[in-house]
């Protein structure tokens, strides 16, 4: 998938016309991925390369309004100083505007194993967890 580097403002998603701009905050990342899902789930993962201020960004010329996504953050998990980073699981766009689907509860939810806290739960996310939609223009008349 074509992505060209972007502008790390404004924070979300946000289309111009022509493709869409993605910029998410984090100081603690090290790598970032943008996943994009078709309307079977399908999950296509495309790497945020682009850093400025702790701002993860990219454009991507053929994406528009309606496209579901999520991000996986890569980094330290060290709960003790507020660091959970875990690529296993699907995180929201805090920046977003619509919210498509809903959560399904399940243990993979969970960045730990319920029966063991101090164990990373590396399971998949995706499955049980809503996405962001990329909101549809508001057509203003007159």
């Amino acid at each position: 998938m074509q992505t060209w580097p972007g502008a790390a403002y404004p924070l979300g998603a946000t289309w111009d016309g022509s493709g869409t701009n993605f910029a998410l905050f984090s100081e603690v990342a090290e790598r970032v991925e943008l996943c994009l899902f078709d309307e079977a789930g399908i999950e296509t993962r495309v790497e945020l390369t682009e850093v400025d201020g702790f701002v993860w960004h990219n454009y991507l010329p053929s994406v528009g309004p309606g496209q579901r996504y999520g991000y996986r953050v890569t980094g330290p998990y060290e709960p003790r100083k507020g660091h959970r980073c875990n690529p296993a699981k699907l995180l929201l766009d805090p920046y977003g505007k619509a919210v498509d689907g809903s959560v399904r509860w399940d243990p993979a939810l969970f960045a730990y194993w319920l029966a063991d806290p101090g164990a990373v739960n590396s399971t998949d996310s995706a499955p049980f967890m809503p996405r962001k939609r990329r909101h549809q223009p508001v057509l203003r008349l007159g």
